[in-house]
């Protein structure tokens, strides 16, 4: 089951990634392309429509909402469109991932928070 579980996890991912790259090629139709990034954005999101804390509710919306998206998505991107953006999405997930880079950008975040925590709160006083 565990294995099963991760198995469906991957896919998802690989899928996820595949209408990121559908939605960026200038051939995708403009209303699939608004979706394709709705649900690129929702499935790799931290923030979700309904919190994870709230029981079954919480799972419910990552189990139902990101694999119908991609599902609507697949069938409306053009078959030309899907292949390249299949293989795109493979040759992204094969390359090295860079913790550095992740720190960076986790740094920058944190920064861009600090920053609007100072203008909506105010700096304290010295």
């Amino acid at each position: 089951m565990k294995a099963r579980l991760a198995a469906w996890a991957r896919t998802l991912k690989a899928h996820t990634l595949t209408v990121y790259f559908a939605a960026r090629d200038p051939r995708m139709p403009w209303v699939a392309r608004v979706l394709a990034l709705a649900v690129a954005a929702y499935a790799l999101s931290p923030i979700d429509l309904i919190p994870d804390f709230i029981p079954v509710l919480g799972l419910l919306d990552d189990l139902l909402i990101v694999p119908l998206g991609l599902a609507l998505v697949i069938r409306l991107t053009p078959r030309a469109v899907l292949d390249d953006a299949r293989r795109a999405a493979e040759a992204a997930a094969a390359r090295p991932v860079s913790r550095v880079a992740a720190a960076l950008i986790l740094m920058l975040w944190g920064l861009a928070a600090l920053w609007v925590w100072g203008v909506v709160v105010g700096w304290p006083d010295r």
